[in-house]
C-alpha cells in the first residue's frame, strides 16, 4: 500500500492509504458477513481510509440511514480497531423524517444540527473522535459563518479532527474557507466530489443538484485544487458504479457526448497494453496524477476489492497518461 498526507496542521493531519474504501452499502445492500470480510481484507492490505455518512443508506429501506455507521461501529469493536484506521463520515444530508430524502427534507448545516449529528455519528461508530467530518451537501438556508463556526467548535473540543466538504459550488467552498481563515478557525481541507476519467457535461441538471452537477469535480474545482496545495480531492464513484465494464450499468445521460467514446477507446487501449483491467487503469490514473486525488471505491465482495487494490501498484507510463489526459 502507498500513503498520502491529508491536512496541513500537525495536530490533525493524517497519513491515509491512496485508495479509500467506500462503506455506503455496508449493513444494508451488503450483508454483515461480506462487509466484515471486505473490511478485514482492506486493512490486511494496508488500507486505512474508510468513508461513510450518517445518511447511508436511507434509500434502501425508506428510513433515515445510519446502517453503515452502525456496522462500522460493530466491526471496530469486534476487531479492536483504534486510531490507526481513519474513518470519515458526513452530515447535512440525512432526511429529517423516514420516507423523505436529502433533496426535499435534509437535516442541513445549522450549528445545532452539526453538533447533534456529529454526536450521533460518534455513538454509532463507537469513537470519541471523528477523524474527518464532511459537510455533505449545501445548505443555503444557513449562513456560511454559522456552519464554519459550528464545525470549528467540534475541532476545538477535540471531537473532530479534519474538516471536509462535498457537493458544494467551488465559490462557496472558497468563501467558507476564507471566513474560517479570517477568524483563525480550522477550515475545509478535504474535498469530496464525483470524479473519474470520463467527464460528464456540467450544464445538465441531474435531479439531485438542480443548478447543474455540484457533485462533480468541474474544471473550476480542479483549478481551485491546483491553486491550493494544502487541499486533497477524494474522488467518489471513480468507477461510475460499474458502468465502465458492465453491460447492465449504462453510463448516466450526462456522459452522452462526443468526448466519451474517444476517452473510452484510449482507456481500453491502455488496459490492453498494461494487461490490467479498465477499472484498474482508471484508479491508477487518479492515484498517480499530479493532482492530490484519492479514489474512493466501494466493493460488495472481496473479489471486487482485490481488483481495486491491484491498481495501487499499477504504474502508467508518462506517454499512456498523456494519451488518457488528451483524449476528447
Amino acid at each position: 500500500m502507498r500513503y498520502r498526507t491529508i491536512g496541513t496542521d500537525p495536530a490533525t493531519r493524517r497519513e491515509v492509504s491512496v485508495l479509500a474504501l467506500g462503506a455506503m452499502l455496508f449493513g444494508s445492500m451488503t450483508d454483515e458477513k461480506t462487509s466484515f470480510a471486505v473490511l478485514d481484507r482492506y486493512v490486511e492490505a494496508g488500507g486505512n481510509f474508510i468513508d461513510t455518512s450518517d445518511n447511508y443508506a436511507y434509500w434502501v429501506d425508506g428510513g433515515q440511514g445510519g446502517q453503515s455507521e452502525t456496522l462500522l461501529g460493530r466491526w471496530r469493536r469486534s476487531r479492536g480497531v483504534g486510531d490507526e484506521i481513519v474513518i470519515a463520515t458526513k452530515l447535512g444530508a440525512r432526511p429529517l423524517a423516514p420516507g423523505t430524502g436529502f433533496v426535499d427534507n435534509p437535516e442541513g448545516l445549522s450549528a445545532k444540527v452539526i453538533r447533534e449529528a456529529a454526536e450521533r455519528s460518534r455513538e454509532r461508530l463507537g469513537t470519541d473522535r471523528l477523524d474527518l467530518l464532511y459537510a455533505h451537501i449545501e445548505d443555503r438556508t444557513v449562513s456560511l459563518r454559522e456552519t464554519v463556526e459550528g464545525f470549528a467548535g467540534l475541532v476545538a473540543e477535540g471531537t473532530v479532527g479534519l474538516l471536509g466538504v462535498s457537493n458544494h459550488a467551488a465559490w462557496r467552498v472558497e468563501r467558507a474557507r476564507a471566513i474560517a481563515a479570517a477568524a483563525g478557525l480550522p477550515g475545509y481541507e478535504v474535498l469530496q466530489y464525483q470524479h473519474s476519467l470520463l467527464r460528464p457535461r456540467t450544464d445538465v441538471p441531474d435531479g439531485l443538484f438542480p443548478e447543474g452537477s455540484l457533485g462533480g469535480a468541474t474544471p473550476d474545482l480542479l483549478s481551485y485544487l491546483r491553486a491550493e496545495p494544502g487541499l486533497t480531492l477524494v474522488a467518489y464513484s471513480p468507477l461510475l458504479g460499474g458502468a465502465y465494464t458492465r453491460d447492465d450499468k449504462p453510463l448516466p445521460s450526462d456522459y452522452d457526448h462526443r468526448g466519451t467514446p474517444a476517452r473510452l477507446a484510449v482507456l481500453r487501449d491502455v488496459a490492453r497494453e498494461t494487461g490490467a483491467t479498465v477499472n484498474q487503469v482508471v484508479l491508477a490514473w487518479q492515484i498517480g496524477g499530479t493532482l492530490p486525488v484519492i479514489p474512493l471505491a466501494g466493493a460488495s465482495s472481496v473479489a471486487q476489492l482485490e481488483e481495486n487494490l491491484a491498481a495501487v501498484d499499477l504504474e502508467l507510463t508518462p506517454e499512456q497518461r498523456a494519451r488518457l489526459d488528451a483524449a476528447h
